[in-house]
């Protein structure tokens, strides 16, 4: 008797431990998509050369300066991955707790993926490139990282819904229902403008924070 009365307190204060270290894990996510567009806007705006209607924010990775962007790209994907752990920790044995975690982890990694595979030089970037070019080794790898990625943070956008409905938040997961054709719709018109494709990335990353922000809140709330 006096071992089955003494186990709750240990298990409350154990849920009670957990809490802090999923909040920092989480934050990552929520930090990643802010961290990653503002330092590819930045840099856009200031390297010769690139063009938003034109290039795509992956090419940074080129010249002189790409060191930064590559950095850019590893940051975010180290942030990432640390947002799908706290996310599992979050969402724990509830529903989405293991596959919504695990494709977050994957768009995590093509992030890394592409900041060790840079894209490949085009559309007058970097300055002198030529306008068209053969896709090298590393260009088609960074491309496939780049699809596999955002295949797999859509995936997990329309498994996020149910975690986010059950805990009340309706709206939010019919919105995160619908991100996935936003950010698919992006994808699909980069054919008639490079912005689109950022757009649609964009947007993506800005979802993953907003659902991050959303869950953090909970998560202190529960505190």
């Amino acid at each position: 008797m006096t071992q089955t009365l003494s186990a709750r307190p240990l298990v409350v204060r154990t849920a009670a431990a957990r809490r802090p270290a999923a909040r920092g894990l989480l934050a990552g996510a929520l930090v990643a998509g802010p961290l990653f567009l503002g330092a590819g806007v930045a840099q856009g705006l200031t390297r010769d050369g690139f063009d938003f209607t034109r290039n795509a924010i992956s090419q940074l990775a080129l010249g002189d300066s790409g060191w930064v962007q590559t950095a850019n790209f590893l940051v975010t994907g180290v942030l990432v991955l640390a947002g799908a752990a706290g996310l599992r920790r979050t969402l724990r044995e509830g529903p989405g707790g293991t596959c919504g975690p695990a494709l977050i982890a994957v768009f995590g990694a093509s992030f890394l993926a592409a900041g060790a595979f840079p894209a490949d030089a085009g559309a007058g970037f970097p300055a002198g490139a030529p306008e068209t070019a053969a896709m090298s080794t590393n260009g088609a790898l960074h491309m496939a990282a780049g699809m596999a990625g955002y295949l797999a943070l859509c995936a997990a956008f329309l498994v996020l819904a149910r975690p986010l409905a059950a805990r009340g938040h309706r709206a939010w997961a019919l919105a995160s229902r619908i991100a996935p054709a936003a950010v698919l719709t992006g994808f699909m018109a980069s054919a008639a403008s490079v912005l689109a494709f950022t757009v649609g990335a964009g947007l993506g990353l800005c979802w993953l924070a907003a659902v991050a922000a959303r869950l953090l809140t909970d998560v202190r709330h529960e505190a």
